[in-house]
């Protein structure tokens, strides 16, 4: 029983390790990877169930009571798994948005349109309720992803309620949490805070630490309160209506498309810390192109701003990569989704 239980902790770790991943690239949710590796309903199911009474039980019948009635065991496995991946990947996933974005989304772009068919199929009968469902969610998703990102803020109580919010993006698949953080004008600021603070810890400046831990800290606590509230929402939903709601999230899942298709020429841009070290040409309204219209939109963004954007469509290769998160998705569907817990 033991090495069933640890086998389970680590299957849950390394789910977990999937959804930090996804959340961290502004396009895909974390959601998504719960959906499909098939925790989805269960982490609706606890988050919601997270009340006050288990503090009762707590002082009733002990600490392994509560930690049990709470399945805190598999928010614990879970969260770790976010936690290790967000923080491990963080500059891993910036730096391949910024060398190799073709490629990054690419490969995720193969990954939704399998989720599409993975999250679809759960629905148990298709009618005319549940098709209206799919449209009015991709209808809702494209419009987000054609809403224009604001001005980055890092007042602390801006964060918080940005966390709030973009921790419901999160756990709905295709809505990516980091998306809505970009648009809110958060997303570089805590993308930031997390490197800085591993970079602040290495270099032990602990003004650093506490600055970044401090906005961290706040952001975090806006998760919590959001997450808790709106996935009782979702929970309820899940319960009165299973295919509708799957429709709606199918629909999200075709919607978000629209963000994460790899060739896009910038129309409007801006600069930020401009004239200073870490200035950065930051892309506020994007268009999406066909492959072979890409080199020249690159050639003339790049003379324009004086970046250095590749200038290839990797047609080929992204088209491969895409196939890959097809793939991937068509494994963990076959071999890796657990049976979910209602």
């Amino acid at each position: 029983m033991e090495g069933k239980e640890k086998k389970s902790f680590l299957g849950i770790a390394f789910r977990g390790i999937g959804m930090g991943a996804a959340d961290v690239v502004p396009g895909v949710s974390g959601g998504t990877i719960a959906f499909i590796t098939g925790i989805y309903e269960e982490l609706l199911e606890t988050i919601s169930g997270l009340k006050l009474g288990l503090l009762k039980t707590w002082r009733k019948e002990g600490f392994k009571a509560m930690w049990r009635e709470g399945n805190f065991r598999f928010l614990f496995a879970l969260f770790t798994g976010i936690i290790i991946s967000i923080a491990s990947l963080a500059i891993a996933i910036k730096y391949l948005l910024a060398t190799f974005p073709i490629h990054l989304w690419a490969f995720f772009f193969g990954l939704i349109i399998a989720s599409v068919w993975l999250v679809g199929k759960s629905v148990n009968q298709w009618n005319a309720k549940n098709i209206a469902g799919v449209v009015l969610g991709t209808v809702a998703a494209y419009f987000i992803t054609t809403i224009s990102p604001t001005q980055e803020s890092s007042h602390l109580f801006y964060i918080f309620i940005c966390g709030s919010i973009a921790i419901c993006a999160m756990i709905l698949p295709g809505i990516s949490g980091s998306f809505i953080l970009l648009l809110l004008g958060a997303y570089t600021t805590v993308l930031r805070a997390v490197s800085g603070l591993i970079e602040a810890i290495k270099a032990s400046n602990w003004d650093l630490v506490f600055s970044n831990g401090l906005l961290l800290f706040v952001f975090i606590l806006g998760c919590l309160v959001g997450l808790i509230s709106f996935s009782r929402i979702l929970n309820w939903l899940f319960k009165k209506a299973h295919d509708f709601t799957v429709a709606i999230l199918t629909g999200f899942l075709i919607g978000s498309l629209n963000k994460i298709w790899p060739w896009k020429k910038t129309l409007e841009s801006f600069k930020k810390h401009a004239g200073e070290a870490n200035e950065e040409i930051v892309p506020l309204v994007q268009q999406n192109i066909s492959p072979g219209s890409y080199p020249t939109a690159a050639q003339e963004y790049n003379l324009l701003n004086g970046t250095n954007l590749p200038e290839e469509s990797f047609l080929w290769i992204s088209i491969g990569l895409a196939l890959a998160g097809i793939v991937l998705i068509v494994i963990l569907d076959k071999v890796g989704a657990p049976k979910k817990t209602s």
